[in-house]
């Protein structure tokens, strides 16, 4: 696992939503579904569980088998939904069927059987050879909501959920590297979680599968305040979004109009346009790209493997 002490970076290891594009004109900006790799402060947290996080987990075992000294894996994973685009990578992430891997879930489950439950029926029981008791990682499952906040404190390597009884409980301490959440109902049906990573005065907002309301979603603008990079749902144009004869009014996703919209009402730093439709391809992005940046030189259409480098 690549050293991260002090450092807060961003790569993007699966940008689509819906289902993957494995063709070749869709190799510029990629063809896997949601994932995005941070290593902050020496912790490895992943966004999302996409058939991204595939190649992440090949490269961790390939770095782990190359030590004299084996390090145990450790990872916190960061359920938006479930969705099959945002978990159908689990099962071939590599590490969780070491059994030194640490590796934690984390998500919001409207389900009375809890998270874990729904992770053991949807992705494994019912569609997966394994159960997930047949897994040798050490599993440890978090159920959250907007009431708490996940914390990796100074010298601790597993994170701990602290209640949010004031601001100042979102804003790190020294080294402590904070998960805060915003769950949006906008996504049908159980909504969706919103997380943002701050580490010292860096902060990043990943906000996928999230529909913009008329004069944005105010709250995620607050949520989104000042932070250095927001990660916003950009799946369709706005003629595809409002087309007469196929509409994709209400399906939950966001226009790379109405994130540009959050974006400037947030006045975040940068803005990174993601869950792209799995039928725009490389030559169709590079225009919209194109047409963004022109007036927004701090918005992007991320590529995978993409890194972005925020201390």
């Amino acid at each position: 696992m690549r050293e991260s002490k002090g450092k807060f970076i961003v790569k993007f290891r699966g940008v689509r939503g819906s289902h993957p594009t494995p063709e070749f004109n869709f190799l510029e900006y990629g063809g896997n579904t949601a994932c995005v790799e941070v290593n902050v402060n020496g912790h490895l947290i992943i966004l999302d569980a996409g058939t991204g996080i595939i190649k992440c987990g090949n490269e961790l075992m390939k770095d782990y088998a190359a030590q004299v000294k084996k390090e145990p894996i450790e990872a916190t994973i960061l359920l938006s939904h479930f969705h099959n685009d945002h978990i159908q990578g689990l099962p071939f992430f590599k590490p969780v069927h070491i059994n030194t891997s640490k590796i934690n879930i984390v998500g919001f489950s409207d389900y009375e059987e809890g998270l874990d439950n729904v992770i053991s029926t949807l992705v494994f029981e019912k569609s997966f050879p394994l159960t997930l008791n047949d897994l040798n990682a050490k599993l440890s499952f978090y159920d959250i909501n907007d009431n708490y906040a996940l914390v990796y404190e100074e010298g601790n390597s597993s994170p701990v959920l602290r209640k949010i009884q004031s601001d100042e409980d979102y804003i790190p301490q020294g080294e402590e590297v904070v998960i805060s959440c915003l769950k949006s109902n906008s996504h049908p049906k159980e909504g969706v979680m919103i997380y943002k990573i701050s580490y010292k005065e860096k902060s990043m907002v990943y906000a996928t599968d999230t529909e913009g309301f008329v004069g944005a979603n105010k709250k995620l603008v607050l949520f989104a305040r000042g932070t250095d990079l927001l990660i916003h749902d950009s799946q369709y144009t706005s003629e595809e979004y409002l087309n007469s004869y196929f509409s994709k009014q209400g399906y939950g996703h966001s226009t790379f109009d109405m994130a540009m919209e959050t974006f400037s009402q947030a006045k975040a730093k940068s803005l990174a346009f993601f869950h792209l439709d799995p039928n725009y391809n490389d030559e169709f992005l590079l225009d919209i790209e194109k047409h963004y940046t022109h007036n927004c030189s701090d918005c992007f259409i991320p590529k995978e493997g993409q890194e972005i480098v925020l201390l």
